[in-house]
């Protein structure tokens, strides 16, 4: 995952009025970045179906009998990461494919967010694993601060 937006970045046009033959815009960018998550998904779904990481394997029978709500959610995520993944290709062309990709990481403490205060994942937890927690939050914030200042 790391390595894919270094090859985006070094093929996206400089200017995108005008943009150089050879280069492609954000958008031609999201739309092979999507054509490549369509491709590869039949790929990876279906021998994770066949080879989970835990549980017992799926058949496509059992797939598309799954309850619509969890197949919507699927479907949000991934218009959400979509819509993250084209702003990001949008915004490197003005702050910086660094600086873009960088702040594109904070969807990392969005995850965070969520898991401790929404779903309650450390409810009980001990005091040091609070104070580590918040200690991430911290950590988390300067980095970004940072990132933003290095873009200045």
């Amino acid at each position: 995952m790391s390595l894919f937006y270094r090859f985006v970045a070094s093929a996206m046009a400089d200017d995108m009025s005008n943009p150089e033959s050879g280069k492609i815009t954000p958008y031609t960018a999201m739309f092979l970045f999507s054509i490549g998550i369509l491709v590869s998904n039949f790929i990876f779904n279906t021998y994770l179906m066949r080879k989970p990481i835990e549980g017992e394997p799926v058949t496509f029978k059992q797939y598309f009998k799954g309850n619509r709500f969890v197949h919507l959610l699927g479907i949000l995520g991934g218009v959400t990461w979509a819509i993250a993944t084209a702003l990001n290709f949008l915004s490197g062309t003005k702050a910086g494919y660094a600086i873009s990709f960088g702040l594109g990481q904070g969807d990392t403490m969005i995850g965070a967010v969520w898991g401790i205060f929404i779903w309650k994942e450390f409810k009980g937890a001990s005091k040091t694993v609070n104070w580590l927690l918040a200690a991430m939050f911290v950590l988390f914030i300067i980095g970004m601060a940072l990132i933003v200042y290095a873009g200045a």
